[in-house]
């Protein structure tokens, strides 16, 4: 069973956030919560963070989300996001994941606004977080600079992620949230369900037990190879699979959730098996018949699990509170996962 990483509560705000949402107009004042949805309980509520430590006064009614992943962990606590990050290489520029997009038409909540992030978070649109007029942005699981974070706090408190950008576990992305929003008996009960659908996918694949794997992109010249840090790669251990030894051999990220290899290097990634997630189909078969990628002993044997074009990469990179079942996703991966070692 997966050990979950405590939520410390501290102090700390910035000042300045009613003097620039005072100047925003032209907003919707709808409420970010769903007309039947708990709300929550144990305000101030304070979370400690990479960049020091934010209060969160009350129960938020208009929240903000940037990253990947917090937009599902609030809906599937009951809070509908006013404003939401950009998922422009998944769905297009200006539009929703599906699986958010279908929540809120389930819900009958209007669609939020959808923040521009087309430079993958290199920038950000603080204008357009102004005009959202929040009172929380939740940011648990993003690349969000230091820089970034302190012009943001200006807008609205944010909270950021843990310990590096783009590391949070999937499990402490929703436990923060459903913190922060003071939901946490909410968030729970999600983390449980999901602990439940893993442990049954695990018992259904004994096989998986002990296998070593591999999680990979393959670049230009080079392949990407994702450490043990990223939250794609650890999901899958709660099925009973290893990070391969090699990847942390072979690591030099720093620290990071992943680093480039090169194709004269390929030979050293041993596994039982290899992940690969592509942006297209043909991107996915080329891996296969690559006279570079053969280098890699379990691409030479065929044991690859295929995980391709840009949504359903998007749903296991890593799944979210709402992409566990979407079924072009973790339910098709385990699937392929197990055609892979029947090789």
């Amino acid at each position: 069973m997966r050990l979950r990483r405590p939520l410390i509560a501290l102090a700390g705000l910035a000042a300045t956030a009613l003097t620039l949402t005072a100047c925003a107009s032209g907003t919707s004042e709808e409420p970010s919560a769903a007309p039947d949805a708990a709300v929550g309980e144990g305000f101030p509520i304070t979370i400690e963070h990479a960049f020091g430590e934010t209060v969160v006064e009350a129960a938020p009614a208009r929240v903000a989300t940037w990253g990947w992943g917090s937009t599902e962990a609030a809906i599937a606590v009951g809070v509908y996001p006013v404003a939401v990050a950009e998922q422009s290489w998944t769905v297009g520029e200006g539009n929703l994941l599906p699986w958010v997009e279908g929540a809120y038409d389930e819900a009958g909540i209007e669609h939020p606004v959808v923040l521009n992030d087309d430079e993958g978070g290199a920038s950000v649109p603080y204008e357009e977080f102004i005009e959202a007029t929040p009172d929380l942005i939740l940011a648990p699981y993003s690349g969000l600079t230091e820089e970034q974070y302190d012009t943001l706090s200006d807008i609205a408190p944010v909270v950021a992620y843990p310990d590096a950008p783009w590391t949070t576990a999937w499990d402490e992305n929703i436990e923060i949230t459903a913190r922060a929003l003071g939901l946490e008996a909410e968030g729970e009960a999600v983390l449980d369900d999901i602990d439940a659908y893993l442990a049954d996918e695990a018992a259904a694949h004994p096989e998986f037990a002990g296998k070593s794997f591999a999680g990979i992109w393959d670049g230009d010249g080079v392949v990407s190879v994702y450490t043990a840090a990223d939250p794609r790669v650890a999901v899958l251990t709660e099925l009973g699979l290893e990070v391969a030894p090699s990847v942390a051999e072979l690591d030099s990220s720093d620290g990071g959730f992943y680093y480039d290899l090169s194709y004269e290097q390929l030979d050293k990634l041993g596994s039982d098996l290899v992940v690969n997630y592509s942006s297209s189909k043909e991107a996915a078969e080329t891996l296969l018949t690559k006279p570079e990628t053969q280098a890699i002993s379990a691409v030479a044997a065929g044991r690859v699990a295929q995980v391709y074009d840009p949504i359903t990469v998007s749903s296991v990179s890593p799944p979210t509170a709402l992409s566990f079942t979407w079924p072009d996703g973790m339910p098709a991966l385990i699937e392929s996962i197990a055609g892979a070692l029947a090789e």
